[in-house]
């Protein structure tokens, strides 16, 4: 196993950059964000143009990564591929196409996406959008020999507030997930951040899904017992705008949390995992600066490295 993080954290500091930083505080890889560059959502990053990359530009990222020491262990795209937005679908879809194009330049074999949801329709309904959806994307990026990895976040509020905005965040969508489409270059991005608050074992999947965990996200999530009394499974309802408000959980750095790394990484190493374990940081005591997110990498790097 090795260790990497997520590119989105340090924003529009140039790949290069990053990398440089990257290898000289002791990561070994790098999950490099590729979200259009004409884009406004939350975490995410434009650290390569996958619309104008040329065979260049391409050379002279794997030869500074060579130069650094790292490797790329995904490109990252999260967004909902099942827009219900026929326009919106479209692009999102064909940009995820552009992605697969570019990881086969790069010599990276994973892109890591969202599976979505059309928001109009059921979780149940939305399977039947998704396979058709799906199996043309897994076919694209079988042919070029891409893994695409699905990240189990429950995306909740990201269209209607309180509803899941994906349909791929527990045990039971992924089983239906992979009963659709059963292909090998379809598996998971396994974040136990988000298992953490739901309330699933974040060690139980691991040998039940062994052979579709591709990639890790570390990020952890740390759960108030006082305020889940209060709020209750539905969590917090009456938010009222005030930033840094949150309900009986949030997310934090790995080592900060409820997630017993030293375990879960140790189900990894016994089930065969022997990839990368990306930091994905999205811990809002360490955010608003450029100084205080690399202090948070470098927290959850120092403390993660130990079980490695």
């Amino acid at each position: 196993m090795y260790l990497g993080f997520l590119t989105v954290c340090l924003g529009n500091m140039p790949l290069k950059e990053k990398a440089k930083w990257a290898s000289e505080n002791g990561f070994k890889s790098l999950e490099i964000a590729c979200w259009p560059k004409d884009n406004t959502r939350d975490y995410s990053a434009s650290d390569i143009d996958v619309e104008n990359l040329t065979p260049e530009e391409a050379e002279e990222i794997k030869k500074y990564f060579k130069e650094y020491g790292l490797t790329i262990s995904s490109l990252a795209y999260y967004d909902n591929n099942l827009d219900r937005d026929p326009e919106k679908r479209k692009f999102i879809n064909n940009h995820l196409k552009k992605c697969i194009d570019v990881a086969k330049m790069l010599g990276t074999d994973m892109v890591g996406t969202f599976v979505g949801r059309n928001i109009e329709k059921s979780i149940k309904d939305n399977f039947d959008e998704f396979e058709r959806v799906f199996t043309d994307i897994i076919s694209y990026a079988e042919d070029k020999g891409i893994k695409i990895i699905i990240e189990n976040c429950p995306m909740e509020g990201w269209q209607v507030p309180g509803l899941p905005g994906t349909i791929s965040f527990t045990p039971e969508l992924w089983e239906e997930m992979f009963r659709r489409i059963p292909s090998k270059n379809f598996g998971l991005n396994l974040d136990p951040s988000h298992l953490v608050w739901q309330f699933i074992d974040y060690i139980d999947v691991i040998p039940e899904f062994k052979d579709r965990i591709f990639h890790v996200h570390a990020k952890d999530t740390e759960v108030f017992e006082d305020k889940f009394k209060r709020y209750g499974v539905f969590n917090r309802q009456l938010y009222t705008g005030t930033h840094g408000e949150f309900g009986y959980w949030r997310y934090r750095m790995p080592g900060m949390g409820n997630v017993d790394w030293g375990k879960f990484i140790k189900a990894l190493k016994d089930n065969g995992y022997d990839g990368v374990i990306s930091i994905e940081h999205e811990d809002p005591l360490y955010e608003g600066s450029e100084e205080k997110v690399k202090e948070g990498l470098l927290l959850g790097l120092n403390h993660l490295k130990q079980f490695i």
